[in-house]
């Protein structure tokens, strides 16, 4: 289970699925769109709220396991995985889930560990080539 509230005070702590980073998310439901924002080291990335609940939904239309393929928001993200979803012009929102231009990628990074510390997914835990299913 995620160790901290989700909230500025308490946020999530969280390691990335390799295990070899690890950073720290809560909510802003104050923000416009209400935001989640990921602490990594002195760097801030934001990503819409409804992420969550938009990325367990097509986790569980998928049914089965789904690449991570986190790339930085300047490189391409392959075809099929959780941070090609998260830029898609086919998701939910239409684009892209991160919000601060310049660091809206690594979707497929920093949010996979938040839906396994909220009990809405398995990721798997190797050094490279991860993947995620919904519970």
């Amino acid at each position: 289970m995620a160790k901290g509230q989700g909230t500025k005070a308490s946020p999530w702590q969280l390691k990335t699925p390799s295990g070899s980073s690890d950073y720290q998310m809560y909510k802003d439901e104050a923000a416009d769109p209400p935001v989640l924002v990921c602490v990594v080291g002195k760097t801030e990335l934001r990503y819409q709220l409804r992420a969550i609940e938009d990325l367990h939904t097509m986790l569980k239309a998928n049914g089965g396991w789904v690449p991570l393929g986190s790339a930085d928001e300047q490189k391409p993200a392959a075809e099929g995985t959780v941070e090609a979803w998260g830029r898609s012009a086919r998701n939910p929102v239409s684009g892209w889930y991160g919000l601060r231009k310049g660091y809206r990628g690594r979707f497929g990074m920093y949010m996979p560990p938040l839906l396994e510390a909220l009990g809405l997914a398995e990721v798997e835990h190797n050094p490279k080539n991860n993947r995620m299913r919904a519970l």
